[in-house]
């Protein structure tokens, strides 16, 4: 049960976006994607989710080649799947149980008993327990993003996508939902891919870090290594130094120019060692 991507390319007319991602989310991980902005890492989540198609390469989820599944097959593997949007992506006018509500009813299978229940121990799970009957408004963003998750839980899923978590959120509420992003993996055993800028946040919850950089992963590891890594975009990236980047990006194109690798550091990223 595992999720992976092997030189995966999408480009949008001139314009590349993913040019040879290689990622693996192992069983049981929790894996936090990180990059600067429009370097495609919520494009790498709708590719997983099937909601995009590849240029080419390969993508798999539980040995199932998502580019090649039918409809119905990728319904169904969905169904295994909890994506949990940056917005929360709550309907306003339905109340939080009946925004958890309707996708178990779409799902089938249950009863109305059952998904009541359902509905209850998933805000349970994520300390919402008596707000049912409120609607999005009536709630602060970090209750929104706890309803969101919650949401995402109902299905039981394997998987978990998470779009930016802990964006807007206050230190405190970062933290809050950085401790459910662990209890969802010890309570569920999901497997996660987590999409991030909140480096604190990356370092609390997972299992390994990688940074995706003008669509490839140029940097892997565990939360110690990649704080120690050595490679200069890691380092401008975590340190906020922008003539690291950009001495960085020099580099790699006159690697690239003369046959280079493009790699400094340890530099375990699309062309070292395999994620």
């Amino acid at each position: 049960m595992s999720i992976e991507l092997i030189d995966v390319h999408k480009s949008f007319g001139p314009k590349k976006i993913l040019r040879g991602l290689n990622l693996e989310v192992r069983e049981g991980q929790t894996v936090s994607l990180v990059g600067f902005s429009g370097a495609g890492k919520s494009l790498t989540l709708k590719h997983i989710a099937g909601l995009m198609r590849p240029d080419r390469g390969s993508i798999k989820v539980d040995g199932h080649s998502i580019p090649d599944l039918s409809r119905p097959d990728l319904y169904r593997l969905r169904l295994d799947m909890g994506y949990v949007f940056q917005f929360a992506a709550l309907f306003d006018s339905m109340t939080i149980a009946e925004n958890l509500a309707m996708g178990l009813i779409k799902k089938g299978g249950m009863t109305d008993a059952q998904i009541r229940d359902r509905v209850a121990e998933s805000l349970d799970r994520v300390g919402l327990s008596g707000f049912q009957d409120r609607y999005p408004s009536e709630m602060s963003g970090g209750q929104q993003k706890r309803a969101g998750l919650a949401r995402a839980i109902a299905y039981r899923p394997k998987y978990l996508l998470y779009d930016e978590p802990t964006s807007g959120l206050d230190p405190v509420t970062t933290e809050v939902i950085d401790r459910l992003i662990l209890k969802m993996k010890e309570d569920l055993g999901v497997t996660s891919l987590v999409i991030t800028h909140d480096m604190k946040s990356a370092y609390n919850i997972s299992d390994r870090v990688a940074m995706l950089f003008e669509g490839r992963v140029v940097e892997e590891g565990s939360p110690e290594e990649f704080q120690r890594s050595s490679h200069p975009l890691v380092r401008g990236f975590v340190e906020g130094r922008p003539e690291m980047i950009e001495d960085a990006q020099r580099q790699m194109e006159a690697d690239a120019a003369t046959g280079g690798d493009g790699h400094h550091g340890r530099g375990r990223g699309s062309q070292g060692r395999h994620a």
